[in-house]
């Protein structure tokens, strides 16, 4: 009797979700705002980053990196058009999987639609910690905040766009850093 990938294997496997292995060079765009996003992304090796633009300053809302999966959730959920960038950081190496494939798959037995639970409740959960980073006032306690969540951030994204997600400038992040 053959395995069955759980909802994190399936992500990567050609097999199961027809997924399309992708590599990005540094900088390049896996998505633009005005597309719909109609498709989830498993990392495979590297770091994508989904920022918003505004008045010309970017806003960096969230990262990926190995083992991650990310996607513009609002667009790919609503069919709607998306407002946001998702750009590689560096080489990236991306587990392209359609929409479609994904809920057939979601939607094909009851663990699977456990695990997709289990990921949507992950997902809330993390949303409703980044809208207490943004509340605080004191950068100090916005970078201690996302220091004891995700230690491995600093790893693997450069400060200038961790800066950029604490609201804060790279010099003060820099400065908060060597205390």
């Amino acid at each position: 009797m053959q395995h069955r990938p759980n909802l994190l294997e399936a992500l990567r496997s050609v097999e199961y979700l027809k997924s399309e292995k992708r590599e990005l060079s540094r900088h390049e765009y896996l998505l633009t705002p005005g597309v719909v996003e109609n498709n989830i992304y498993f990392i495979e090796e590297g770091a994508l980053r989904l920022f918003y633009v505004s008045r010309n300053a970017e806003h960096d809302i969230r990262f990926g990196y190995s083992g991650n999966i990310i996607t513009s959730l609002g667009s790919f959920l609503t069919g709607k058009s998306s407002e946001y960038y998702i750009q590689a950081i560096r080489k990236t190496i991306v587990y392209q999987v359609p929409k479609t494939a994904f809920f057939h798959f979601v939607h094909s037995d009851l663990q699977s639609m456990k695990e997709y639970g289990e990921l949507m409740e992950q997902l809330a959960l993390q949303q409703l910690e980044r809208e207490l980073d943004l509340l605080t006032d004191s950068p100090s306690e916005r970078y201690q905040r996302v220091l004891e969540r995700s230690p491995q951030l600093f790893q693997e994204i450069p400060l200038k766009y961790i800066a950029s997600y604490l609201r804060m400038t790279p010099e003060t992040l820099s400065r908060l850093r060597n205390r």
